[in-house]
């Protein structure tokens, strides 16, 4: 593709580019010489599965990758066992390096769903970091100010309010920036939240001699709630580990407004078809079985795919329930248990606050039918077929302790 087609890939969902002139120019010099760019974007391995939240970086890593440049996939083992203060209101302890390698194992195989395993250099930022002596790490130090440091939002606040922010949380973007002078990076991507993270790489490479990376950010995807951030705090999150069904369902329940987002974030459809999706020339039921189909089959395969769009027509169209429920067997020492008790034991609810809260708003069936008591009970010696939302079910099976 010429540099303005490059552009036109690059630039979706894109939030921003710093600077789209310096960026053109880079790609220019790219297509004359035959030199692919150096793309780079981090991940701390904080958890051990990711979601497809986490699959928005990746997403634009595979534009790049499909444009000929090439990927670099930074694990960041080592800025983990730091902690990343960005949007942090307390300093939050670090990871140990056994936590990092346990959770780091996962991702790559995660991440391979998407890129391209051949195309890509993973890259682990221990490689370098823990060769610096301490010489070296206080001439880092020395490249940025406290007051730089504290133009950060986070870091402004915290201080502000009279909050502790530790010394080694300054350490997180030097050396964020300092894996961009290693990796000579073309090209840095990150979440909005990152920004000021990001052009610490550029300062440092033009302080070390290097030109500059652009850096472009991506907006932070919002969860099945279209309100917040995907997050498993809020649990609004689809994780990329998720059953097929699971996957498939949570994507049919997201509104139309958020699967057009998606669409622009995750999906492999071309601009001209996302026009059609937004103009509704595809009815947007259709497009949302069809993007649901794409993400689960991603993540899973196409078999699995056609399985769980069969298994929610039979769950949503026929108003059918799946014939693979899970039986639990639950004990109680009295005679019936309470509802949301049974519930909680069964995982269905988290607490029985939940349960109870999901009875009052008709979110709960037995054997069903709805059940709009709180204080309903189940007696003991019988199974019972459980449903709480429109998705989850079990089989309990109740007796005495």
């Amino acid at each position: 593709m010429n540099v303005q087609e490059q552009l036109e890939v690059i630039r979706r969902g894109s939030t921003a580019i710093i600077s789209e002139e310096e960026l053109v120019k880079k790609l220019t010099i790219s297509i004359k010489e035959n030199k692919p760019l150096r793309i780079k974007a981090g991940f701390d391995p904080t958890a051990p599965d990711i979601h497809i939240g986490h699959t928005v970086l990746i997403q634009k890593l595979k534009h790049f990758q499909d444009l000929g440049h090439h990927v670099l996939l930074l694990i960041g083992d080592f800025t983990g066992m730091i902690g990343d203060p960005t949007g942090k209101n307390e300093t939050r302890p670090p990871l140990t390096k056994e936590d990092v390698k346990h959770n780091a194992a996962t991702y790559t195989e995660q991440v391979f769903k998407i890129l391209d395993p051949d195309k890509t250099e993973v890259v682990y930022n221990s490689e370098w970091m823990e060769r610096l002596t301490p010489t070296d790490m206080i001439s880092l130090a020395s490249k940025y100010t406290v007051a730089r440091m504290l133009e950060r939002d986070d870091f402004s606040k915290r201080y502000k309010d009279g909050r502790p922010i530790a010394i080694h949380e300054f350490l997180y973007p030097l050396v964020q920036g300092y894996d961009s002078v290693v990796l000579k990076s073309d090209v840095e991507l990150g979440g909005t939240d990152q920004l000021f993270n990001l052009l610490v790489g550029r300062d440092l490479q033009r302080e070390m001699g290097q030109s500059p990376q652009c850096v472009l950010t991506m907006p932070l995807l919002e969860g099945t709630d279209g309100v917040q951030k995907m997050s498993k705090s809020y649990n609004n999150f689809i994780g990329i580990s998720e059953s097929p069904n699971e996957i498939y369902g949570k994507i049919m329940s997201i509104s139309d407004e958020l699967m057009l987002r998606y669409y622009e974030l995750l999906s492999d459809v071309t601009g001209e078809e996302l026009v059609s999706i937004r103009s509704k020339s595809i009815h947007p039921k259709a497009a949302k079985e069809a993007l649901a189909g794409e993400l689960t089959a991603r993540f899973h395969s196409e078999a699995d795919a056609e399985q769980a769009k069969i298994a929610f027509g039979a769950l949503f169209k026929k108003k059918e329930v799946p014939d693979d429920i899970e039986e639990i067997t639950v004990t109680t020492p009295d005679r019936s248990i309470w509802l949301p008790k049974a519930m909680a034991e069964a995982d269905l609810v988290k607490s029985t606050s939940d349960g109870r809260r999901m009875i009052t708003q008709g979110g709960v069936k037995v054997d069903g039918i709805k059940v709009t008591d709180p204080k309903a009970t189940l007696e003991i010696g019988a199974t019972y077929l459980l449903q709480a939302g429109k998705r989850h079910f079990r089989h309990i099976v109740l007796e005495k302790e």
